[in-house]
């Protein structure tokens, strides 16, 4: 994690400040996103868009098979059309379970088409495995005690305490704090142009003015949340001893 934030990175590639920023909201699995985007690349040439509509209602018939009704949601989400945004929009509320993030993906995509069409820009989409909220994004951070002993009530109230004042300073919230016997974990929104690095560093020292218990080094990602195993794999590591 480097110490810029990511506003700043998105910036630098366009040369420009950039403008209609698009957050997906929903956690969804970075490589389900990926399959999304590369399948509605390769279905966008010689689209129909009256047959497209035509056919919109495909994608709540229980005896369409999975590979066609991906496809139906790809071709809707690639056309300039209200009712076709209407039409997966009515999948999402109806509750349905099956493809319901493929339905999201295709939502956030036909949405960007028609607002780009109406407001005659670009829009730029970001995505994480954890999502986010408005202009915020979702993380996931590991925070570690020093000692191998359990955090103490006081630990937990102060870091509880010290993290929200120094989030709050920073428009940034937790969303939930969880203490294990060594470690403690919070799910953060955090927006764009925070320093995150920055921000946690800050946090931490605050935190340890009251008898130096957290080390300096955390975890941090926007990925997925990670299990228990995935964590104390990273604690066991002699390598990891530096900041993160």
């Amino acid at each position: 994690m480097e110490s810029e934030n990511i506003y700043d990175k998105i910036r630098g590639i366009l040369g420009e400040m950039p403008g209609n920023l698009n957050i997906l909201e929903e956690k969804i699995d970075i490589g389900l996103q990926m399959e999304y985007f590369e399948y509605s690349k390769k279905i966008k040439n010689d689209l129909d868009p009256e047959t497209i509509i035509k056919n919109k209602d495909d994608i709540f018939n229980h005896d369409l098979t999975e590979d066609i009704r991906k496809r139906r949601f790809a071709e809707l989400a690639s056309i300039e059309d209200v009712e076709a945004y209407r039409t997966i929009e009515k999948y999402i509320k109806s509750q349905e379970m099956n493809l319901k993030s493929w339905a999201i993906l295709a939502l956030q995509e036909s949405r960007m088409l028609l607002e780009s069409k109406l407001l005659g820009e670009n829009q730029i989409f970001i995505s994480t495995g954890l999502g986010g909220k408005g202009t915020r994004l979702r993380y996931f951070i590991v925070i570690i005690l020093k000692s191998a002993k359990d955090f103490t009530s006081l630990h937990k109230k102060v870091v509880k305490t010290e993290f929200e004042m120094i989030l709050q300073k920073h428009n940034a919230e937790i969303e939930r704090l969880t203490f294990y016997r060594n470690y403690a974990t919070l799910t953060i929104i955090i927006p764009l142009e925070v320093p995150i690095k920055e921000m946690l560093k800050e946090s931490i020292r605050e935190c340890n003015q009251y008898g130096n218990f957290l080390h300096t080094r955390f975890i941090v990602t926007n990925v997925k949340e990670l299990s228990k195993e995935e964590i104390d794999k990273y604690l066991s590591n002699p390598e990891s001893d530096s900041d993160c």
